[in-house]
């Protein structure tokens, strides 16, 4: 039996989740799937310009590890450029920093930390102390691997 895999750490979701080339009729594209750890790589260190161990450390995996997601996120995305695909961003085996809630009462919103998350979920508004509050839904294709359960992975509502 495999050993399953360990969650990765990601800050955010991106804000789009498909991206097609120009030109190309809908019938003859072809895409990809980007999981949103491998996006995360690539704005790590490609972006952010960090080194691969502080990279490895915000996403709470070993370096050897990080460097083969990243070498994936590469291969894909030169796969796309170069033949013309469409890059679908979506799932994987990873774990919000922060989730992100909202009052229902006054509209307040605010970010909890995982760690803190893990421990205890917020029970009321720190604004004004509401109990009425919800979690901001995430984005339809953040779907996968990555959604399913409570406390350990994405979406828990």
């Amino acid at each position: 039996m495999a050993r399953p895999a360990k969650l990765r750490c990601v800050a955010q979701l991106p804000s789009v989740g498909f991206f097609r080339p120009v030109g190309i009729p809908a019938n003859d594209l072809q895409g990809i799937r980007l999981s949103l750890e491998e996006l995360e790589a690539i704005r790590l260190k490609d972006l952010e310009g960090l080194e691969q161990e502080e990279c490895a450390q915000q996403m709470r995996v070993s370096r050897p590890t990080f460097h083969r997601i990243l070498q994936s996120a590469r291969v894909k995305l030169a796969d796309a450029l170069n033949n013309g695909k469409a890059i679908q961003i979506e799932g994987g085996d990873f774990e919000l920093a922060q989730r992100l809630f909202r009052c229902g009462n006054d509209g307040h919103e605010w970010n909890v930390p995982f760690e803190a998350m893990a421990q205890k979920l917020p029970l009321s508004c720190p604004k004004c102390l509401s109990g009425n509050i919800q979690p901001i839904p995430l984005p339809p294709f953040a779907s996968g691997r990555g959604f399913g359960r409570r406390f350990r992975r994405g979406r828990q509502w």
